[in-house]
Formats: C-alpha cells, sequence, structure tokens
C-alpha cells in the first residue's frame, strides 16, 4: 500500500511526488514513457526556461485567467523559491531577457536530472505505466488501475498535463479520469500556438525570421488586443516565432472575434526618420532597380512580397520613384496587414488551455472537491500563462501543493501548516 500515488512524471507530477515524499509519504510515480520529463527537454527551445524571475503578483498578471486559484499556491512557492530549489540541487540558474531563468548549461537536461536525484533520494519508486483508472469503494479510494497492474493507495495526485505535443505522453488521460470522478473539463485549445494567416504571401517567405520586429494585434473593431517587439518566423501555413507564440494567447475568441497583426518591419524608426532613410538610400542608388534597393532594407525572400503590396514594379529605376510610391513603401514598412485564420492545431501548441475546472477543486490543497484523496496539478487544470517560465512555475507550484496536501490527507497532518 502506497500513502500517494503521483500520475505524471512532467514538471507537476515530479514536484508533487517530492513534496509528499518530504512530507514523510511513501509515493510511487507513474509514468507512461520510459523516461521522466519529455516535455521538459523540449521547453525553452530545449534550454528549460525554469520560471520567471519575478513577484507573485507578477507571475499572477501574466496569467490570463482563473489567476486568483493560483494565488495560494504561487505564494507558498514563489519563483525565488524555485531558484532556490534547483540552486540547492547543483543546477546554476541565470536570468536572461524579461526575467527568464535558464540553467547556466543552457540544457534542459539538467533540470531533469536534478529532479531524478531528488526523486531518488527522496526514495521515490518510479514506475513506468500508464493509468487507466481510478478504484474507489464508494467515497474511499482504494487505488489506481495501471495497463501492467493495480497500485493500492490512499491517495492520488493527477499530474498528466493537456493535449500539446502528444509524442511527450500528453494525451488528455487526466481529463479521462478527471470525468469519472464527476469533474467538469472545459474544452482543451491551444494557447502559445502558431497561428495560420489568410494572406498567401507568408507561405512565399516560409522560413524566414525576422528579429526585432513589431506586431500589434487587433480585432476588426480595432481594439488592441497585444503589442510587442521581438521575433518572429513565416511558415507554410502563417506565422510562428516567440512573438506569435505569446500573441496567440491573448487571442482567445475566434468564435466572435475576428484578428489580424499589424506587422512593423521597422519599429526602432518613427515615420520622419524612416522617410528620410528611404530618401538616402533611393539617392545613393539612383540608376539601380527598385528591387536592388529593397534588398538593402529588407531580407531578399521579403523583396517580392513588397513589391507586390507596393504595387511598385522591381526594374524601376530609384530615380523615377515618386513621392506617393515612396509613401507606399513607408506605410508598407511600417504596417503589413496578415488576417488570421486561426490557430493550428491544440497538438501543436506550448501548452494547453482549458481542462479540469478549477471552482471544482480546493486552491490551497489542489483536491478535490468532488472526489476525497484525489488532487490535480500542472496543465490538466483549466490555468496557463503567457511565455517566460510563467507555466512551469504553475507546474511546480500546483505541484508542490498537492503533493503537500496528498500526504496530509494520508498522515493526518490537516492541522500542520502548508509551507
Amino acid at each position: 500500500m502506497n500513502d500517494v500515488i503521483v500520475i505524471g512524471g512532467g514538471a507537476a507530477g515530479c514536484m508533487a511526488a517530492l513534496a509528499a515524499a518530504e512530507r514523510g509519504a511513501s509515493v510511487t510515480l507513474l509514468e507512461r514513457n520510459p523516461k521522466l520529463g519529455r516535455k521538459l527537454y523540449i521547453t525553452g527551445k530545449g534550454r528549460c526556461n525554469v520560471t520567471n524571475d519575478c513577484s507573485v503578483q507578477e507571475v499572477l498578471q501574466n496569467v490570463p485567467h482563473n489567476s486568483r486559484f493560483l494565488t495560494s499556491a504561487v505564494t507558498r512557492f514563489p519563483p525565488e523559491q524555485v531558484k532556490q530549489f534547483f540552486e540547492s540541487r547543483g543546477v546554476p540558474l541565470k536570468t536572461e531577457r524579461g526575467n527568464r531563468v535558464f540553467p547556466q548549461s543552457d540544457h534542459a537536461a539538467d533540470i531533469i536530472d536534478a529532479l531524478l536525484l531528488a526523486l531518488r533520494r527522496a526514495r521515490v519508486s518510479i514506475v513506468q505505466d500508464r493509468a487507466k483508472a481510478l478504484r474507489r469503494d464508494g467515497e474511499t479510494l482504494k487505488g489506481v488501475e495501471g495497463e501492467h497492474g493495480f497500485y493500492p493507495c490512499r491517495a492520488v495526485v493527477i499530474a498528466t498535463g493537456g493535449v500539446s505535443y502528444p509524442l511527450t505522453g500528453s494525451t488528455g488521460d487526466g481529463y479521462a479520469l478527471a470525468r469519472e470522478l464527476g469533474h467538469t473539463v472545459l474544452p482543451p485549445k491551444g494557447s502559445l500556438v502558431p497561428l495560420v494567416a489568410k494572406q498567401p504571401f507568408c507561405a512565399r517567405m516560409q522560413g524566414l525570421s525576422l528579429k526585432n520586429v513589431a506586431i500589434r494585434v487587433r480585432t476588426e473593431k480595432k481594439k488592441t488586443v497585444f503589442a510587442e517587439q521581438g521575433e518572429m518566423l513565416f511558415t507554410h501555413f502563417g506565422l510562428s516565432g516567440p512573438l506569435v507564440l505569446t500573441a496567440s494567447a491573448h487571442m482567445r475568441d475566434y468564435e466572435k472575434e475576428h484578428y489580424y497583426i499589424q506587422l512593423d518591419l521597422k519599429p526602432a524608426l518613427d515615420e520622419e526618420k524612416l522617410d528620410k532613410r528611404l530618401l538616402r538610400d533611393l539617392e545613393e542608388n539612383t540608376n539601380r532597380n527598385f528591387q536592388h534597393v529593397l534588398e538593402g532594407l529588407v531580407p531578399r525572400l521579403m523583396v517580392p512580397v513588397l513589391l507586390e503590396l507596393t504595387g511598385i514594379p522591381g526594374d524601376e529605376k530609384a530615380n523615377s520613384i515618386t513621392r506617393a510610391q515612396r509613401r507606399k513603401l513607408l506605410e508598407t514598412l511600417k504596417c503589413i496587414r496578415i488576417d488570421i485564420a486561426g490557430p493550428r492545431p491544440v497538438e501543436e501548441a506550448i501548452v494547453t488551455s482549458g481542462g479540469v475546472k478549477v471552482s471544482e477543486i480546493n486552491p490551497t490543497t489542489m483536491e478535490s472537491k468532488k472526489a476525497q484523496g484525489v488532487f490535480f496539478a500542472g496543465e490538466v487544470l483549466d490555468v496557463d500563462a503567457y511565455t517566460g517560465g510563467f507555466n512551469l512555475q504553475i507546474a511546480w507550484s500546483t505541484g508542490r501543493a498537492a503533493g503537500q496536501g496528498a500526504a496530509e490527507r494520508v498522515l493526518g497532518e490537516e492541522g500542520v501548516e502548508l509551507s
């Protein structure tokens, strides 16, 4: 008989198992993959954006909805303590632009190795198996049915993730377990997901990465829902890259809204400075074709698209470009409109939005209000955040709260103050 079974060996599951073991519970961690932390390996482009070096309030400000639900968990295990957790276990960290925290080595494997060593030292039993169902006798939890056996326990933490990146094992198993308990599961959608563009010119620039550009996401009612500067990528279906993924988290109502992006290729230059730059370039290349002038302004792959958008012939000489044509070029460089057809499939999202309804979960212990002894943590819950390490922070905080809550449930320590 285990005190606690944790289902899922990702960030939230590992932290839950450790927290429960540290409270004195005997813990078994069920993971369907041969290795723990499959999704951790690909976060932060393989570098693992561990957390964001900011205050609790700033974390909550980066959670689009249900942030209040996370207040208790994040307050008790904030970014500063997450940093201390890993550094005390031999992983030096560094803070980069936007307060993003990474291992100094730039290797996600260092985070996973530290978790694995901590689990072994805490005597957590790690078993490769896929949970199929929870066995209960009335209101009493009896254990977890796996594909390869039955695991008796007195409490269970469900930390199976969402449905993004299914090759890492996130295939929605936790949703089925939650529904069997009577929980409401809000339909999963992609958050931090690439976007499908209506304009075909995006596909013509497939593979082109732009740095230091600005985008503004607007609705047809001219409401701006996101504006930021950074890096983006053109793909065969539309847009991706850090800037676009962050923007996608602000685009949550495709049923009611039509979104479009205004792309500014020269955000460092206002219109007056850009016009002077264009005049200079045209004067310095007076007898050259216009398309050659463009090659000095934008990447070569973008030149045919700009010729099309401006309507200026590529073989027209620079010295014959009119003031009106120059104005059209300036306006295009400062604002290319890209209409968004919708997001890519949720399987391609970095994070899943939707999941177990949080009003049915105790925000302090992460225990189900519908099934005593069952706890939830991480992406399986209907909480998600913007990019920058905030989603992993949610995983660490809710995982720790769930693990502590589960241990205190089985060890009869409800009177012990959570920390």
